[in-house]
């Protein structure tokens, strides 16, 4: 058990097809500890399954970042149900390390989702679990941080990108 390399963005595995979690037994739990264990070591806020090669409907959360263990969320199979207003707040990924950018996510939203049991639950989040929830899901549907950017800020992102993997410090 323990940390998992984590993949970085141009790995096809982080956009392909993620499959349901139908298992909840003791390999889905060595599972979550190794992914909370891979995102407190980044350090991150949460890990997605995909982010670590597993094509999983599975992500982790934990906003103190390993300090707090009530603040340990595991989503098998989440679903958004509702969200409220917008906030623009900037964001990071640990699939782009180093490199943050700013965009409008839900201010609040709802989440229907499994824990590490198969129990389903609901989450209410506001602000930066709010933000979070979203972050996670969108990894689980093949969505990545560079495609919530369009334009002239998209193409700066990607030069940057490239800069990293040139220079030898990208991953």
């Amino acid at each position: 058990m323990g940390r998992q390399p984590i993949l970085l963005w141009g790995d096809p595995r982080l956009v392909a097809p993620n499959e349901p979690v139908e298992a909840f037994g003791q390999e889905l739990h060595t599972l979550v500890t190794e992914m909370f264990e891979t995102s407190w070591a980044a350090p991150g806020l949460g890990l997605a399954a995909p982010q670590i090669g597993i094509n999983l409907r599975l992500a982790v959360l934990d906003l103190s970042v390993g300090k707090d263990p009530e603040q340990r969320t595991v989503l098998a199979n989440p679903e958004i149900t509702s969200q409220e207003y917008r906030m623009s707040m900037e964001e990071g990924c640990l699939s782009f390390p180093g490199l943050f950018t700013t965009f409008e996510r839900p201010k609040s939203i709802t989440v229907r989702a499994q824990d590490a049991t198969g129990k389903w639950r609901e989450i209410h989040g506001q602000k930066l679990l709010a933000q979070a929830l979203c972050h996670e899901i969108d990894h689980l549907n093949g969505i990545l941080l560079i495609d919530h950017i369009r334009g002239l800020k998209r193409k700066m992102f990607v030069r940057r990108v490239k800069k990293l993997q040139k220079a030898g410090a990208w991953g």
